[in-house]
């Protein structure tokens, strides 16, 4: 890997790095680190208290009950929009400890657009006509979950709360963390590789996933280390969010499984996701599909 920032592939991360340079400190990172961590968590306890008074059968039953938050519709849309919390920590910290504005986390807004929309085209187009070819069965057991009507009333408000939680992820990962760490460190060792380690850890989950932990952590480094290679070469988030967005929609809202997140799915598979066996059988497409469409949105970039 380049030692560099300023590569001509990489040449608007530069203006993109550019506002977390006014106040580069590593101090500063830490703190807003702890920052983002202490509003996240804040605003999500407050919520708990709040519906466990409120509401107490959705909170004991739907939220913390032992099938976990989200395995119903009502539960699973509060859980993705409660990652908007921690977007509120981002530009908490972007403002007071960095003193700039909390667009700087996004980039300039209309490019940022432009760019979500031209990527997730793309991804969507590349995504229908990879599910148009043979062979046609997927080895997976579907079965139907909700209701189409019910499915399709709920699209609109399940496409919000998902941009909210994908949009969380990306601006504390690839907009926080490494507009700040690049602005203090030129290696790409750093500004990907911190950040893409630490969106590893928070998708390493035993009690949920079992032996298969591991292998799902680093697929989530390698997606951030390319969502942070989209980032660098953009100017901006839009790219990253675009495909993060699209695989998160295909894994929450077309096709789950059946111990994690199916509340708002289409269709359900009885595999679970502790499930050595699913993890043998798809984990290699998985990370094949990342890299097609990491290098889909490389090209929809150069249009």
């Amino acid at each position: 890997m380049p030692t560099r920032s300023d590569l001509p592939g990489w040449a608007a991360h530069q203006a993109f790095v550019q506002p977390a340079r006014l106040r580069p400190e590593v101090w500063r990172v830490v703190l807003g680190v702890f920052l983002i961590i202490a509003v996240g968590t804040a605003l999500n306890t407050t919520l708990g208290i709040v519906l466990s008074t409120m509401a107490p059968d959705f909170w004991h039953t739907d939220v913390t009950g032992p099938e976990g938050p989200g395995h119903s519709p009502g539960a699973l849309l509060l859980l993705l929009l409660t990652f908007g919390f921690f977007t509120c920590g981002a530009v908490a910290a972007a403002g007071l400890v960095h003193r700039r504005g909390w667009l700087s986390l996004i980039g300039p807004l209309r490019p940022a657009m432009a760019q979500f929309r031209a990527v997730a085209l793309t991804v969507i187009a590349l995504g229908a006509v990879i599910a148009l070819l043979p062979p046609y069965s997927t080895g997976l057991n579907l079965e139907p979950n909700l209701a189409f009507g019910t499915w399709v009333a709920l699209l609109p408000l399940s496409l919000v709360a998902l941009m909210v939680q994908v949009s969380a992820e990306e601006i504390l990962f690839r907009g926080y963390l490494q507009q700040q760490l690049a602005a203090r460190f030129a290696s790409p060792w750093i500004w990907i590789g911190v950040p893409s380690l630490l969106f590893a850890a928070g998708h390493y989950v035993p009690s949920e996933t079992g032996e298969n932990a591991l292998w799902i952590a680093v697929w989530a480094a390698l997606f951030g280390a390319l969502m942070a290679d989209l980032t660098a070469r953009a100017g901006t988030l839009g790219p990253a969010i675009a495909v993060h967005f699209v695989n998160n929609m295909v894994a929450l809202l077309l096709v789950s499984v059946s111990d994690s997140m199916g509340g708002l799915a289409l269709f359900i598979s009885p595999t679970a996701a502790s499930d050595p066996a699913l993890v043998r059988a798809w984990l290699p497409v998985d990370f094949a599909m990342m890299l097609v469409s990491w290098l889909a949105a490389r090209l929809a970039l150069r249009r």
